[in-house]
Order: C-alpha cells, then structure tokens, then sequence
C-alpha cells in the first residue's frame, strides 16, 4: 500500500538525522528565537544626510559585486533605504561608483 502525499510528521528535516530533544531549527522546545536589531547606521536620530557624492559612504551599502544591500542587512529604516538606492543608482549613472565590482573571472 503507498503511503499517501502531503504531511509526514516523521520526516526529516534535511539533515537524516534524528530530531531529538532539538527541534528542526537546533533550538529546544518552547524556546523562541531571539533576533536582534542592528543598530542604524544614520543614527536614531538621523542627523547624517545620504549624499549621492560621497562615493565611499555608499560603497558600504553595497556587496563586492557592487549589488545593493538588503535594509535587513544595512540596518536602514525603509526611508533610508529609498534613498541610498536611489543615490546609489544617480552616482552610478555620474561614474563616481562603478556598475561592476570585482571580475568574476
């Protein structure tokens, strides 16, 4: 006889190892994740402006490949990180950051 599709509350979970006394996430049970938040970059009181001149300031906002950070990764506020998109996007088109980071080669 098959067994049926859909929920299997046996299975594994990506390991092929026993859950034991750790649920699936390495944590125990009725224990919940702590997520912390990092800290702001401009401040809590957002004294710093985002300048689309100041190339070095907004090379901290990208990855070596020269892609643009998540705000969950810079730490932004949703604001902030409208406008070092768009500031990254203006100094990209001026020449003063390169579109490119690193040769992949």
């Amino acid at each position: 006889m098959q067994q049926k599709r859909g929920f299997n509350k046996n299975r594994n979970f990506g390991n092929n190892q026993q859950q034991g006394v750790f649920g699936p996430f390495g944590l125990k049970n009725n224990q919940k994740r702590i997520i912390t938040k990092k800290p702001n970059p401009f401040g809590d009181k957002n004294l710093k402006t985002i300048d689309y001149l100041d190339g070095k300031a907004l090379l901290k906002f990208t990855n070596p490949q020269a892609k643009i950070l998540p705000k969950r990764i810079n730490g932004t506020t949703a604001y902030q990180q409208r406008q070092i998109t768009k500031a990254i996007k203006y100094a990209r088109h001026l020449a003063l950051i390169p579109f490119v980071g690193q040769d992949l080669a």
